[in-house]
């Protein structure tokens, strides 16, 4: 199915993610779009990463990743960055985590809410979600159909988009985002320099899509409303 052009009849987004760094992995493409035409993004974290890097206790790796993850944000636009404070690798389709949810979608009122994606994997061939992501975004999906006046259209940055954002000219804004997760990004692969791993990474995630006329997109899959 060829996508459809994401809709730009909006003002307010709501990315909703697990970790620091997952927004980086898909959508900061996307949302420095968005930024640069005025609209509104909010960054909500269920956690603040803190035992993503090996080796690092938690008790400084939780506010590292946090201070990395506000600049990665402000690089691309987002000044309003949230940090719930759950359990990093401890995410669960929890009552406690479906209120919070409920509680920040009743509060920035978005028109947009994007979400990481919770499919089981990214495709044949490709390495299996996190447990957390998938957890967290059963908990998103959740928590929008308890809401009984929800109005968002809800997204997920999965492998199967319904809708497309052209982010051509906007990627180099995505590498240097990411970027900012440096000591995360060092930590994971002290082979390939920082840059290099964020290059690599935003070059996957903005790959033209088939019958999208861009020449880099940022893919995205409608979850709510249902058809």
């Amino acid at each position: 199915m060829t996508p459809a052009t994401f809709p730009t009849d909006w003002s307010t987004a709501l990315v909703l993610v697990a970790h620091p760094d997952d927004p980086e992995y898909g959508m900061a493409a996307a949302v420095a779009r968005w930024t640069s035409e005025g609209k509104h993004v909010v960054y909500g974290l269920a956690t603040s990463g803190e035992v993503g890097i090996e080796g690092m206790d938690a008790a400084e790796a939780g506010p590292l990743r946090e201070a990395e993850q506000i600049a990665s944000a402000a690089v691309v636009g987002v000044d309003d960055v949230e940090f719930w404070g759950f359990p990093d690798s401890q995410v669960f389709n929890s009552p406690e985590l479906r209120a919070k949810i409920r509680e920040v979608i009743q509060r920035v009122d978005p028109d947009v809410i994007a979400c990481t994606y919770g499919g089981p994997s990214w495709g044949e061939g490709k390495p299996p979600n996190q447990r957390d992501h998938i957890e967290f975004a059963a908990a998103v999906i959740d928590a929008y159909d308890e809401l009984p006046d929800a109005r968002s259209t809800v997204f997920w940055n999965g492998p199967n988009p319904t809708h497309a954002v052209d982010v051509t000219g906007f990627t180099e804004k995505a590498v240097e985002s990411l970027t900012c997760h440096q000591v995360y990004l060092e930590v994971l692969d002290p082979a390939t320099p920082v840059q290099a791993q964020a290059r690599q990474q935003v070059e996957w995630s903005t790959q033209p899509i088939d019958g999208f006329d861009a020449a880099r997109a940022s893919g995205f899959e409608q979850i709510r409303p249902t058809e």
